[in-house]
């Protein structure tokens, strides 16, 4: 039987600002999952070209998208939603950053929520609220769940690694803790980053803009495991050969089980 998977996506998440934000959360949720600390992101490391890449398995210069403005793809690849839409699966998509809504192709999703994190406050503990709500009415197969305030609220307006930034990821982690404790076992979770940020900025080919965290919290993954460096295109054709459905032929990634 195939499994369920809810990814779990920390705009801006560096691996040391997850490890050092004084979460009690982060040991036991590594302890108990297959994980790395020193995965890739692509260039540019930027979030709408780092989703690109993460839902298509391919660079940015093969999807095309460069910036966070999206223009639709010359050569098109389908993408995460799409391919398991093919083969019945159930999807959902929660977020709050609303230029990520091209991730999906139309009439590929069961449920799209998004919560404008420029329109309101406290964006990433309402989404996760909502995401739970909707995991218990509808246990979707497939979920994707964005909180932005790492990037938005801690980053770009104080600073990667500020008080503020490292306060930021430890509310995105108990978003991630409260989520876990919400849901039965059936569930693989799986947490990442898009990109890291130096400075109030990001988008540079330097470790702490291009390394991220990636952690696999589930039945099929071996609990306390380091995978080392993998790619955030490796991400998508785990996802799919944990629900049972096959790879797109033009997907680079592969997966990590």
């Amino acid at each position: 039987m195939s499994e369920k998977v809810i990814l779990v996506l920390v705009d801006g998440m560096r691996p040391d600002g997850m490890m050092q934000c004084g979460n009690d959360f982060v040991q036991k949720l590594i302890s108990e999952s297959s994980y790395s600390l020193n995965a890739r992101t692509v260039v540019p490391p930027v979030t709408l070209p780092c989703h690109m890449s993460l839902f298509h398995s391919v660079d940015p210069e093969r999807h095309g998208i460069m910036s966070n403005t999206y223009i639709p793809q010359v050569r098109p690849i389908k993408g995460l939603f799409d391919r398991l839409d093919e083969f019945d699966k159930k999807c959902a998509f929660f977020y709050t950053w609303e230029e990520l809504r091209d991730l999906s192709r139309p009439d590929h999703l069961h449920t799209a929520y998004c919560i404008n994190q420029h329109k309101q406050s406290d964006t990433d503990v309402k989404i996760t609220d909502a995401a739970i709500k909707y995991i218990h009415k509808e246990a979707p197969d497939f979920m994707f769940l964005y909180l932005g305030e790492t990037d938005e609220v801690g980053g770009h307006d104080c600073g990667w690694m500020s008080e503020q930034y490292m306060r930021s990821v430890s509310k995105a982690l108990s978003c991630v803790k409260k989520l876990k404790k919400s849901i039965s076992d059936d569930y693989t979770i799986i947490l990442l980053a898009d990109h890291g940020g130096h400075g109030r900025s990001h988008g540079e080919d330097i470790p702490e803009d291009m390394t991220i965290p990636i952690v696999f919290c589930g039945k099929p993954f071996e609990k306390g495991k380091e995978l080392g460096s993998i790619s955030i295109k490796d991400v998508a054709a785990t996802v799919a050969k944990l629900l049972e459905v096959p790879a797109v032929k033009e997907w680079e990634g592969k997966p990590v089980i």
